[in-house]
């Protein structure tokens, strides 16, 4: 069965158009709520939380309908990212949580992603079994069986106390000026509270959400603000957050950026240094820089790639027995602290790291030379399938014959918007820069 409403991080797309409707939204709770009621007891419970962005309202009420219709009851968290929901869904004891956010997207898009039980994402095939359900007649819970709603006060206070639990023991982050970037997204109040629980001086951009303004011009994609910022007030490091706050980017005292493969090698060595790497491993996705795998390969640390997404990343750790992994997008996943990934916990390791040592974040964050990597995205309309295209296949083949023995190349279309994503690797710039023009000409030409 093929997946019609699913991508690599749930449903998502351009609010109040499908699949982003109040409609489908209310179809899609019912369709979990009986996914997780099938023994048809009584008592279950789903975690709902969302971002800043206007049409989580309207998300929120549909889903909470459908729950409720059959037989679920709510548990409303409101404004909390998205490691939120999966640190609290067994916390609560709920059977399934849903995060409504499209993460780094523009306010005009959501995204409606489940939580199972154990406070991991669904499965792709408990996702299919949820899309079946969606398009097959659902049958609504007796009257006296409906669910209730509740709005739950201190879930963002929950949250604070169990990612400042993570922060090692005996440590403070006095005499460290933070800019933290919260994209005005979900994070906007807890991760400076976090911050300044723990004692930095705490710079906060990004923290003034209207409905509109995640995601724009601040967060992860877009860290020249946090950059100007750290130069402007004299700060020793910047943290970028992206609108559901589960990816980080860091910005060292000089505003340089560090993405989420520095973030991995510099964890990877110094658990492998003090024997806490499960597996002696990391797991990161296709995406991941050649360079990262041999900084790894010469420290005796394995990588294993992954398809591209945060939620394969996981599977894949769990699967080997693994506690790091991640993606070059900043999402870091650490499952000795979270189920998914959190930009906030990756970021107070970072600052243990600076604290520990007494180094500068820009020593701290370049762990190795990165090798030349262009990525480029080609967006496409609905119905079109421009990878299927003879020229566009044959660009691509060509472009693989160049690179044979001097790089890689990754052609991939993307799971949560409408882009055709055109990536090589290359130590010869030039070489990779030509392949890669070559193929998005043939697939701008397609579309």
């Amino acid at each position: 069965m093929t997946r019609k409403l699913f991508g690599t991080d749930g449903v998502r797309g351009r609010a109040n158009s499908h699949p982003m409707t109040a409609e489908m939204a209310l179809r899609l709770g019912a369709a979990a709520g009986r996914y997780f009621r099938r023994d048809g007891s009584r008592a279950h419970r789903v975690v709902i939380g969302k971002d800043t962005r206007l049409s989580g309202y309207m998300l929120e009420n549909a889903l909470t309908a459908g729950f409720t219709s059959t037989g679920m009851n709510v548990l409303l968290l409101g404004p909390v990212p998205t490691p939120a929901v999966g640190l609290l869904t067994p916390s609560m004891r709920a059977d399934v949580g849903v995060m409504i956010s499209a993460s780094h997207n523009p306010a005009e898009d959501n995204g409606i992603k489940f939580f199972g039980p154990d406070g991991f994402k669904l499965s792709d095939e408990a996702e299919m079994e949820i899309e079946a359900l969606v398009e097959a007649e659902i049958q609504p819970a007796q009257a006296r069986d409906i669910g209730r709603a509740k709005r739950i006060d201190d879930g963002r206070f929950r949250y604070v106390e169990r990612v400042k639990g993570t922060f090692p023991h005996g440590l403070t982050l006095e005499g460290l000026k933070v800019v933290i970037d919260c994209a005005n997204g979900a994070a906007y109040r807890a991760a400076p509270e976090v911050l300044w629980e723990l004692g930095a001086e705490v710079v906060a951009i990004g923290v003034s959400p209207d409905g509109y303004n995640i995601n724009a011009g601040v967060g992860s994609t877009a860290p020249e603000a946090a950059a100007a910022k750290i130069r402007e007030v004299g700060a020793d490091v910047g943290i970028c957050l992206d609108g559901d706050a589960d990816r980080v980017i860091l910005l060292d005292e000089t505003g340089a950026v560090a993405d989420g493969d520095q973030i991995m090698a510099l964890f990877a060595n110094r658990w492998a240094e003090e024997g806490r790497l499960k597996g002696h491993a990391l797991a990161a996705t296709v995406m991941s820089n050649l360079g990262l795998e041999r900084y790894l390969d010469a420290r005796g640390v394995r990588l294993h790639r992954t398809p591209v997404g945060d939620r394969y990343v996981v599977e894949a750790m769990r699967a080997l027995g693994l506690n790091l992994g991640g993606e070059q997008s900043g999402h870091i996943v650490m499952t000795d602290y979270a189920t998914t990934g959190d930009g906030l916990i990756a970021g107070l390791q970072f600052l243990a790291e600076m604290v520990r040592t007494g180094q500068p974040a820009s020593l701290l964050a370049h762990s190795f030379e990165t090798v030349p990597q262009l990525l480029r995205n080609v967006r496409f309309a609905a119905g079109q399938a421009p990878l299927d295209a003879p020229a566009v296949k044959a660009a691509i083949a060509a472009g693989e014959a160049k690179l044979v023995g001097q790089g890689r190349l990754l052609i991939r279309k993307s799971g949560t918007e409408p882009l055709i994503r055109v990536m090589a690797e290359a130590e010869d710039e030039a070489l990779m820069v030509a392949v890669v023009d070559e193929i998005v000409g043939a697939v701008e030409a397609a579309v």
